[in-house]
């Protein structure tokens, strides 16, 4: 028998059964509802509302379930349809009608609330720890790659000279601003629903302040229909999941792109990588296809949850059940695609020499030409105009703008002398861009030391 079926005359259809059952995938919340019931219990004695020797029967008996579950001496029955009747069914079978007590001055619905908040608040310190492994491998390529020109494109067209160091401090940045949302969400989350009820609290003096601090919570939540009838925490959570997968796949399209015969700017080591079934002389960067593939499941998690809620009244309906696998699927996601794609980086091969010979043609050193004739007290628009017909003539002789003869630049503009030349290096360029924020070597290393700044400090509080 359903622990709710008093009301009902006939049993439960078994297609709706099947239907209704959610203990296929909300059994992973057996810690958490075990660690909320017992949070519970220990209130219950305190206050008095059950004796304090029920409340420590009850407690024992849940350590003992937790026990076995972990033990793998369980199986949990699709009849008690959920993770919470579950247990509370078999803390019923080992210790009797005292395990019908647990439930006093209880809803599932601030129980589900409050197992669902504790997993996705413990949950996030393991993504975070993720992002900042993969942000250490991006600081350890930066200090190797200070000096190593490569192109900067917009419009993926060469645009100006920059560094591979420069470019994974970019992704690093990326990364932070990920990490700091997870914290956000983390921190608007950390308050307590049990005692909620269903709806409207309870009649029983139930004291929430204990619970709270029992279960980790600095504080319960402050309105009890708010917090059964919202899930916006979790969305808050899938929102950071879905711009952290954002980053991820926007990286490993450039690494995708990177690593073809047409850029040969990095190789992805072997162990990385798989072949073709076909073509013998393949090489193909399956995992960074794959990080940038499970975007858009992780994206769907997030529109999944948007859409059960957009439409629901207050408080709890049953279309919320539907909050769990999406957000399961989006952590699972983010927890494998993390870590891989970190070693992946970790292990590729930097083609310095190629990426160097790309951005020596493209003219990407043009608006330094610009600003070389700006310094010699042109109007930068002016100098606009000299470097754009410059171009034009590099382009029908077939020549770079440090390959043109001076005598060439002299039928453009008499402000052209032999230092043109150190002016157009594209090291030169690079190391000229010192502004906070640049490409220049000290620069980039100003942005490492602040990357790991940041690592260290969540190191610390860890």
């Amino acid at each position: 028998m359903k622990l709710w079926a008093g009301r009902f005359q006939k049993e439960t259809n078994t297609l709706v059964n099947d239907f209704n059952s959610s203990i296929g995938f909300d059994a992973r919340l057996y810690g958490q509802d075990i660690r909320g019931s017992i949070a519970h219990a220990d209130m219950l004695g305190d206050t008095g509302i059950i004796e304090r020797a029920e409340a420590d029967k009850i407690i024992e008996g849940l350590r003992a379930i937790l026990a076995d579950i972990e033990g793998g001496r369980v199986e949990f029955s699709l009849e008690n349809e959920d993770i919470h009747m579950n247990i509370e069914a078999l803390l019923t079978q080992r210790i009797g009608n005292t395990g019908k007590r647990l439930h006093t001055a209880r809803s599932r619905n601030d129980q589900v609330a409050t197992d669902f908040r504790l997993y996705v608040k413990e949950e996030i310190p393991r993504i975070i720890g993720l992002v900042l492994d993969l942000e250490k491998v991006l600081v350890k390529k930066a200090r190797a790659h200070l000096s190593t020109v490569m192109p900067g494109y917009t419009h993926l067209q060469r645009a100006q000279p920059v560094t591979f160091g420069h470019y994974m401090m970019a992704y690093a940045n990326m990364f932070k601003r990920d990490v700091t949302r997870l914290e956000d969400c983390r921190a608007r989350l950390d308050e307590c629903p049990l005692g909620c009820g269903a709806l409207a609290t309870s009649t029983y003096p139930v004291d929430r302040f204990q619970t709270a601090a029992a279960l980790g919570f600095p504080r319960p939540t402050d309105n009890s229909l708010d917090t059964v009838g919202d899930r916006d925490y979790a969305i808050e959570l899938l929102s950071a999941l879905s711009i952290l997968m954002m980053h991820l796949s926007r990286f490993s399209e450039e690494i995708i792109a990177w690593c073809s015969w047409e850029f040969r700017f990095v190789e992805l080591d072997d162990a990385y990588s798989t072949g073709s079934s076909i073509m013998p002389q393949k090489k193909n960067p399956d995992v960074a296809e794959l990080v940038r593939g499970k975007t858009g499941r992780v994206y769907g998690s997030l529109m999944t949850l948007l859409t059960v809620m957009k439409g629901l009244p207050l408080a709890y309906n049953k279309d919320m059940q539907e909050d769990k696998e999406p957000v399961f699927d989006a952590i699972d996601t983010v927890e494998m695609c993390v870590p891989v794609f970190a070693a992946m980086l970790d292990t590729l091969t930097v083609k310095d020499k190629n990426m160097a010979q790309a951005a020596s043609v493209g003219f990407i050193n043009a608006t330094d030409c610009a600003d070389y004739l700006v310094k010699k007290g042109l109007p930068f628009r002016e100098a606009y105009m000299i470097v754009g017909r410059l171009v034009n003539l590099c382009l029908k002789k077939g020549k770079s703008l440090d390959a043109l003869p001076l005598k060439e630049y002299h039928t453009i503009s008499g402000l052209f002398d032999w230092d043109v030349y150190d002016a157009l290096r594209l090291r030169t360029c690079v190391n000229g861009r010192k502004v906070y924020g640049g490409p220049a070597e000290e620069s980039v290393k100003r942005q490492i030391a602040l990357i790991e700044e940041f690592i260290a400090a969540r190191s610390v509080e860890g």
